[in-house]
Parts: structure tokens; C-alpha cells; sequence
């Protein structure tokens, strides 16, 4: 089902025009406000209706245990859920004796602004209680990237009519409150009841504070709040707590015109190791810091942040407004899932609802981190820290599976395996390679041996081991991964994935590489030149399965030779087939949840010819469903490298509105982080040709018919390059550079030399025009096709 659009097209804003009941979760999920520690939903300020409430810390989780038919050795025993912790946005009205709720009396207005360069979620609202009195509300929240602890709103009430009116403002802090139920769908995060119990509540004149701690894992929160207060009126201030609440009240009475404004600042901490005290002062300083700046200063401060990134992060699209707007949607969201998270995981929701009960997943370094890498690779390397702070536990996934090495979870929060399906929970090797590319793609990127010598060396050998243990050499001499899940979840406990292996093979070459150049750090982590000599071997023998008759790779050995899916029997409505279809029956047929061979030429494109990529993707084009929001990007980038620019194009937009028109219709727990950086992926590697396979950057640009023209920029080396893409030429120039500073690059196979002295201009070949047609599976082609060229 394709949703109306519900956000007017601008370059650099999502805006909601008139408040709609029905899409109130979704839209809760879109104008979530985080800067990778702390997360608040885009709830109403006076809190109510709602969709789904939501604040969020990260990392911070409750245990819960996991439920099995049949338990076996090696499952989990417990899970981790985000919780949602203390509610800081609530501000209340009472107009006269009415309170303020947009389901009663009239609403004359509503407005919504997400503002993307200045950081803030605006609301204005003209509101009439059915005493027939008038109000206009405007209030602005940000969450400080400047100051990670601290969160503000600034909530302005004027009268609208022509008589005195009292009004009270009620701000508080919530703990403990009640969630809607959820859905069945496992993708759903479970629901916690009351997860916090109390330890202290204080009030000041002013504000207070609430310091909880969750029953089983016991991990301690603690929030606090202060506001300032502007009236032209006498204004009464005071507050009032219990164990689970703190409310401060503003009252006054205004005339017509009159304003009241209310600033009220909120921080948050939390622990498993710290005192009370020591968190009580904790956020009691953060409020200091915040007040010292005051609202003006947390403005300008996020402006200038937002200044910074954009300068060297945004995406120029020309010819398409609505992906225009939504990769810059997706770039503002990825920055808030990561920006600091600080050694903490960037989880596939990040902060904005608690799908996927906050796990992070392999998304993260195959989707979102090479997206930062190129853009804010700062949060790169915080992101790297968090996987080796989780080695230990790695290490002991391993030996309970008689593993050796490190065998890093397919979903958690704090660093165990969280997930109860062993298909994946056990099989879903990937992650470990995944990791260590994305270690690779950051050093190659920022130059940043001193992170390589200090984790990466560490995470390298530990993933090397896995696979060294994992796979075996047959009689032949070819090595063999087996019983293993790759990307594609419908295809699982199967032998030598394709994708598994060939990114397991670049781990052990990179692992190898690096033991090479840090032999005293290797020799400390018991490496010998006959282990480093294996993982070679092993690379070297790595079994790549391919149907000679067919004449395609298969995503698993015998992939090719699987009975078909009935395709055509499958009605519409039975999409997610997961919903629908008992594994078993996936298992054993020609049917793609989501893009994983031609993940596997993204990433790893030099292990195949231009010709086998084209045949490859046909072959998998008819038979993937994108039952997850991971495919669109990947179809999107192999469909630009093999010719299908247009096809390319429609796959961009279903990845990059995949929340802002809610094509799955489950934005309501959280945005998709992988499909939002995938909008950026399809641009910068799918019509950019934008690849990283030898160490020195590649492009091959080729634009849709639709597409007049593409700029953006990357971060390589402490340099920016800039990269203009026109229909018959490419534009690059250097700048943040050394006058000196040289970038060698191919284009198209070519390379090029790029200096500061001047941009570069060179021309980009025709496409080709003797391609076939490629087909998809029947009623999967994309949900957002490429739109007509406006006359």
C-alpha cells in the first residue's frame, strides 16, 4: 500500500500541515529529535493523544527473558529492551478550567516544522477549548548535539481573543508511564511494564529531579529539569514530586495579546556503575551548563554543529525534490543516531522508537557507518570503540559454539546475543566480516593507524579466527563455510554464501595485512606467520559457488537448482512473506527476502566481472521480494553500475522515503537507519559509482533520465573532496586540503589526478543501450517508480 504524501516537498524542512489521528505514531517516529544519547520522540507537548511514547537513552535496557518450545544448547537465556525512560517533554495547558487536548473543542491551526540546518522540531497551534476561548501556542525542542546530556524546549502560550484569560502551564517529569500495547509482528518491541523503580525524587522552586533504577538489569537513570520564566503578568511558580513525578506549575493571567514563555531545560543521565549521588550531580551540572548557555546559546550552538556537517556531508540533488529532501531527512537522521553515541551502538532505529526492542544489527557497519565514514567519521570510530568494548563477550559466543575467535551478536544493545532465532541469532556469521570491513573502510578513509594498532588489529585476528575455525578445507583444497545465514534471511543454514564468503575473505587477507605491519602487537595476541600464512590459504581456496549452466553465481551452493516460489499465486496482502509463509517453506525455494548477492557485488564488486554482475542481476532481480527495508539501496546501486539507471532511480526512492511516506507501515516504531543512509548509498554509490575495493577511491557516474545533475562530498584522509556529476561530464576539486595535498582516483577506469590548484573535469562515457529488460518478481517491481520529467 502507498500512502498519500503527507509532508510537503521542501529542500530542507519536513513540515506537517494539519494534524492527522490516524498517521500520529508515524509522524511521532519522523520528527524524533537525538544526538546519539539521548532520543525524544516527536510526541505532543501536552503529551496526549499519542502514538507511542518514547524517550530514550542509549544502551540503557532492561533484561527480559526469552521463551523457547524447545530450548537447546547455545540459545540465549534472556534478551535486552530499550526502555522508555523518564518522559521530559511534558508541558500541560489549563486554558481557564479546560486543559488543552487537540481532540476537544477546535483545532484552527496546526503546524509541525522538522528544520534540518537549524537541529529543532517547531509546533505552532491555534487552538479554541469549547468555552469558545482562544489560544496560540508555539514551541521549539531541540536536543543539543553541543551538549550531549541536555535536552530544551521553549513553550510560548499568547491569547487569541479579546478577554483576560488564565492560564496554567504544568511541566513535568514522567516515569513508569503507560504504553499502548503493541502488534504481534516480531519486528515489534516488547512491552515492558513499570521497569523502574524509584530511588529519589527532589523539587526545587523551580524544577526536580528523578533518579530510577530498572528491577533486573540495574542500570540507574536520572533526569532533571529547570525552567525559566517570561510574563508580563504576575506569575506564580512552584513545584511539587512524588516517586514517580515531578511537576512545576506556572500560573498567571494575561491579557489579550500578552505572551507567557516558558524555557524549560532537561538533562539526563545514567549508569550501571554510578552512585546516586554521583548521578544526581551529574545531571545537576548539565543543567548549570545548560542555563549558563541559555536558550539562545543552545540555538546557535546546534546551528553551528548542523553548519559544519552540512558543509561536509550534504547531497545536491537536481531533478528529483522529494529524494532531495529525503536524503538530506535521512543524512540529518543518521547524524543523530550517531553523533553521540559515544561507544555506544547506533541501533537500527536509533533513538526514535523502540522497534526492534533498540538492538543494533549488521546495519550498522554495512549501511549506516560507511555512510559516516565518508561524512562524520568521528562517530566512525566511537562506533568501532563499542564493537572491541563487546570483544570479551564475543569471545564466549565463540567457545560456546566450539568456536574459536570472536563470534559478535546479530542483535544486542549491550554486547550478548539478544535474539531467540537460531537461523540467524547463531548462523548470521556476516556480522564478524562486516565488522571488520567497516574497520578497513575507516583506516583507508581517515588514515587512523593509531585506532588500527590499538582495537583493529585486535578485532581483525579475533574475526580471522572465526572464520578459520568456521570453514574447512575439502579434498580438493577449496575452503568451505557451512551452515551459515547470510544477509538474506529466507536462504538460511545453507553452505558457502556467497556474500559470507567473499567478505570472510577479504577479513582474512585484511587480518593477515595488519598482523604484518604490527608484528610486536601481533605477536602479543599469539599470532604465528603459519596462522597469518592460513588465513591467507584460506582466502586464497575460498569456494565461490557459480552454475556453470546458468552461467550466474549462486547466493548458496545450490541455490539454482531450489524449486521456484509461486509468485503468482501469491497475492498481495501475503507480503511480508515472513507474516505469511512458515519458514520452512522459505527455506527451501528460489524466494529473496532482501539483496544479498548483489550485496555481495556492492561490496565486493572486484571479485566479479561487469558481465557476471549483469547476469547476476537479473537473475536475482526476478526472484527478490524486499520484504526488508534493506534491499532498495543495494538494487538501486547494482542497477546504476549494470545499466538500469531509471530501475536505479525507482529503488532510490523507495529506500529514501521509506519513512516519510511509510511504505512498510511500520514507521510508527522508529525510522529505518540502514534505508535512510541507504538514500545516500544508491546516490553516491549507485549514480556516483562510488567504490573503495583496492584502498583508493573509484567512481563511474551515470545519471538517471530524471536527474539533471548530483553533487556531493566525501571525507578522505583529512581532505574533502568534492564531486560534481553532470549528464556528460564529472566534476572533482579538492579543498580543506594542503596546498600540496594530491587525491589519485580512477574514473571509469581511468585515473585522475586531483589537486587544489584547480577542479578537474573529465567526460563520462554513454550508457549502454543494448541491455535487456530486466524483469522483477510479479507485484514486486518498486513501490515509488521514477517519476514523469515535469512538461
Amino acid at each position: 500500500m502507498i500512502r498519500e504524501r503527507a509532508y510537503p516537498v521542501e529542500p530542507w524542512h519536513v513540515r506537517e500541515t494539519r494534524l492527522d489521528m490516524d498517521v500520529l505514531a508515524q509522524s511521532e517516529s519522523v520528527f524524533a529529535l537525538s544526538n546519539g544519547h539521548v532520543g525524544l520522540r516527536g510526541n505532543l507537548d501536552e503529551g496526549e493523544p499519542h502514538g507511542l511514547p518514547g524517550t530514550y537513552l542509549n544502551s540503557f535496557y532492561e533484561l527480559r527473558p526469552l521463551p523457547y518450545a524447545e530450548a537447546g544448547f547455545g540459545f540465549p537465556e534472556s534478551g535486552q529492551t530499550i526502555v522508555n525512560v523518564t518522559n521530559g517533554k511534558l508541558i500541560r495547558l489549563m486554558v481557564d478550567d479546560e486543559p488543552l487536548d487537540v481532540r476537544y473543542g477546535e483545532v484552527l491551526a496546526h503546524e509541525r516544522i522538522l528544520d534540518m540546518r537549524a537541529g529543532t522540531l517547531h509546533r505552532s497551534l491555534h487552538w479554541r477549548s469549547p468555552a469558545g476561548r482562544e489560544v496560540r501556542v508555539n514551541t521549539t525542542r531541540l536536543v543539543s548535539f553541543r551538549q550531549r546530556s541536555v535536552a530544551a524546549v521553549r513553550y510560548e502560550v499568547e491569547v487569541a481573543d479579546d478577554k483576560p484569560l488564565r492560564l496554567i502551564i504544568q511541566s513535568e517529569l514522567v516515569a513508569n508511564e503507560t504504553l499502548p500495547p503493541q502488534s504481534r509482528d516480531p519486528r515489534v518491541a516488547a512491552v515492558l511494564e513499570s521497569p523502574l523503580q524509584a530511588e529519589e525524587e527532589l523539587t526545587t522552586p523551580a524544577g526536580g529531579l528523578l533518579i530510577h533504577q530498572t528491577k533486573v538489569s540495574g542500570l540507574r537513570v536520572a533526569a532533571a529539569m529547570d525552567h525559566e520564566v517570561a510574563s508580563p503578568a504576575r506569575t506564580s511558580v512552584g513545584s511539587e514530586g512524588y516517586e514517580d513525578w515531578v511537576r512545576t506549575t506556572v500560573a498567571c493571567v494575561l491579557e489579550p495579546g500578552q505572551k507567557l514563555q516558558v524555557v524549560k531545560y532537561l538533562t539526563y543521565g545514567w549508569s550501571s556503575r554510578r552512585s546516586l549521588p554521583a548521578l544526581r550531580d551529574q545531571v545537576g551540572a548539565a543543567l548549570a551548563a545548560a542555563k549558563l548557555d541559555g536558550w539562545d546559546g543552545l540555538v546557535r550552538e546546534q546551528r553551528e554543529y548542523l553548519d559544519e556537517f552540512w558543509d561536509a556531508a550534504d547531497v545536491v540533488v537536481d531533478g528529483d525534490p522529494e529524494v532531495q529532501q529525503a536524503v538530506r531527512f535521512g543524512l540529518f537522521h543518521v547524524l543523530q543516531a550517531g553523533a553521540r553515541a559515544e561507544r555506544r551502538p547506533i541501533s537500527a532505529k536509533g533513538l526514535t522508537g523502540p522497534g526492534y526492542d533498540g538492538h543494533a544489527f549488521w546495519d550498522t557497519e554495512m549501511f549506516v557507518l560507511p555512510v559516516l565514514t565518508y561524512t562524520h567519521p568521528a562517530a566512525v570510530r566511537d562506533a568501532l570503540y563499542w564493537r572491541f568494548s563487546t570483544l570479551e563477550q564475543a569471545r564466549e559466543r565463540a567457545r560456546t559454539l566450539n568456536l574459536a575467535g570472536a563470534a559478535f551478536p546479530w542483535r544486542t544493545i549491550e554486547g550478548p546475543e539478544s535474539s531467540g532465532y537460531w537461523p540467524a541469532g547463531t548462523a548470521a556469521f556476516h556480522i564478524a566480516a562486516g565488522i571488520a570491513d567497516a574497520l578497513r573502510r575507516y583506516v583507508l578513509a581517515t588514515g587512523d593507524r593509531q585506532l588500527e594498532r590499538e582495537i583493529g588489529l585486535e578485532l581483525l585476528v579475533e574475526t580471522a579466527r572465526l572464520w578459520r575455525s568456521l570453514g574447512h578445507h575439502d579434498r580438493a583444497g577449496n575452503f568451505h563455510v557451512d551452515g551459515v545465514t547470510g544477509p538474506d534471511e529466507y536462504t538460511a543454514v545453507k553452505n558457502d554464501n556467497i556474500y559470507t564468503n567473499l567478505m570472510a575473505q577479504r577479513n582474512l587477507l585484511t587480518a593477515a595485512e595488519a598482523a604484518s605491519r604490527y608484528r610486536d602487537e601481533a605477536f602479543h595476541l599469539r599470532v604465528t606467520d603459519e596462522e597469518a600464512a592460513a588465513w591467507r590459504d584460506a582466502a586464497a581456496a575460498m569456494h565461490i559457488p557459480y552454475d556453470e549452466e546458468l552461467r550466474v553465481h549462486q547466493q548458496v551452493e545450490g541455490f539454482t537448482r531450489l524449486q521456484e516460489w509461486d509468485f503468482e499465486q501469491t497475492p498481495p496482502d501475503k507480503y511480508p512473506l515472513l507474516l505469511h509463509y512458515p519458514y520452512f517453506d522459505l527455506y527451501r525455494k528460489q524466494v529473496i527476502k532482501q539483496a544479498d548477492l548483489e550485496l555481495a557485488m556492492h561490496w565486493r564488486g572486484d571479485a566479479f566481472t561487469s558481465e557476471e554482475k549483469l547476469r547476476n542481476f537479473l537473475y536475482y532481480e526476478r526472484r527478490t521480494v524486499r520484504d526488508s527495508s534493506l534491499s532498495a539501496c543495494t538494487q538501486a546501486v547494482l542497477a546504476a553500475e549494470v545499466g538500469y539507471a531509471d530501475l536505479a532511480h525507482s529503488y532510490l526512492r523507495e529506500a529514501a522515503l521509506m519513512d516519510l511516506h511509510d511504505l512498510n507501515e511500520n514507521t510508527r516504531d522508529g525510522v529505518h537507519m540502514a534505508s535512510l543512509a541507504g538514500a545516500w548509498i544508491a546516490l553516491v554509490a549507485g549514480f556516483g559509482g562510488l567504490r573503495d575495493h583496492d584502498g583508493t577511491l573509484s567512481f563511474a557516474p551515470s545519471l538517471s533520465s530524471r536527474l539533471n545533475a548530483l553533487s556531493f562530498s566525501l571525507q578522505w584522509c583529512g581532505m574533502r573532496l568534492r564531486v560534481d556529476v553532470r549528464g556528460h561530464d564529472t566534476t572533482y576539486a579538492l579543498h580543506h586540503a594542503a596546498p600540496d595535498a594530491v587525491i589519485e582516483l580512477s574514473h571509469h577506469g581511468k585515473p585522475v589526478r586531483v589537486t587544489c590548484d584547480e577542479p578537474v573535469t573529465v567526460p563520462n562515457p554513454p550508457p549502454r543501450t543494448d541491455l535487456p529488460t530486466p524483469e522483477q518478481a510479479p507485484g514486486r517491481a518498486p513501490l515509488l517508480r521514477l517519476p514523469e520529467n515535469p512538461a
